[in-house]
């Protein structure tokens, strides 16, 4: 018994590890949008993302990090709704899609 309660521990954590960290990827990425959009004169709405992927894949250092993709809508003119999308490699921003344009992501900071 002591084997399963071990196990269920470690199940515990690792989904605890894994909220706690998506939040902090989430709030990346609201600031990495909010940033491009200042950038492009946009209004980001609703002010949030949602998450649209989420999968293991290797960094530039090869060590294996979450890729998550995030959408978002935004208004150019303020009277129509875009669809744009983040993709984060751990914490780290890789690219802002806007539609038409990318924004980099050494722009944002």
């Amino acid at each position: 018994m002591p084997t399963f309660e071990f196990f269920g521990f470690l199940l515990l954590a690792a989904l605890a590890w894994l909220w706690w960290d998506s939040l902090r990827a989430r709030d990346a990425a609201v600031q990495a949008v909010r940033s491009a959009c200042a950038s492009e004169s946009c209004q980001l709405l609703d002010e949030t993302v949602a998450i649209a992927g989420l999968r293991l894949e290797r960094s530039d250092a090869g060590g294996l990090r979450l890729r998550r993709v995030y959408e978002f809508e935004f208004s150019d003119n303020g009277d129509n709704r875009r669809r744009g999308s983040i993709v984060l490699l751990g914490q780290r921003v890789v690219v802002v899609n806007m539609g038409l344009h990318l924004v980099e992501a050494r722009t944002l900071h």
